[in-house]
């Protein structure tokens, strides 16, 4: 048992060599290309050159820069959704203050072209129900 564990552990450790030998290419008399670790006797043959393995990095992601690019991402969206949410609150502040002046002051005026002009009720009603709207739509 011992000598075929040690017969198969020595034709496993010597395979790669038997792997890296040449290789010949010779074309017969019916044109058909033929390959051999072995050149014909009596026919013209050549060598073929096999390229080396790529030496460094492997051009392919691993799989650590897979999650550390799709972090990034994350990291990238989470921050434009805290910005948004920061703008939507400062809209719905400004657009509940602006509510509130409507509904508090019945004397609201307006500037038009340089030129100060007071606000009729339908005007008030109309801007104090589009606020609302907005404040429904966008705050909750």
């Amino acid at each position: 048992m011992r000598t075929f564990f040690f017969t198969a552990g020595l034709l496993i450790s010597l395979s790669p060599l038997c792997m890296a030998g040449q290789i010949y290419k010779w074309v017969d008399a019916q044109g058909v290309t033929h390959f051999d670790a072995q050149p014909p006797p009596g026919r013209e043959s050549t060598l073929v050159v096999t390229p080396a393995p790529p030496v460094g990095k492997p051009s392919t992601p691993t799989h650590s820069n897979v999650i550390g690019d799709q972090r990034a991402i994350d990291n990238k969206v989470k921050k434009q959704i805290a910005e948004q949410q920061a703008q939507l609150k400062v809209f719905c502040e400004q657009a509940r203050t602006n509510l509130a002046q409507l509904q508090n002051n019945p004397r609201l005026r307006e500037d038009v072209d340089g030129e100060m002009r007071r606000l009729t009720d339908q005007q008030r009603q109309e801007r104090i129900t589009e606020a609302q709207k907005q404040i429904a739509k966008n705050c909750q």
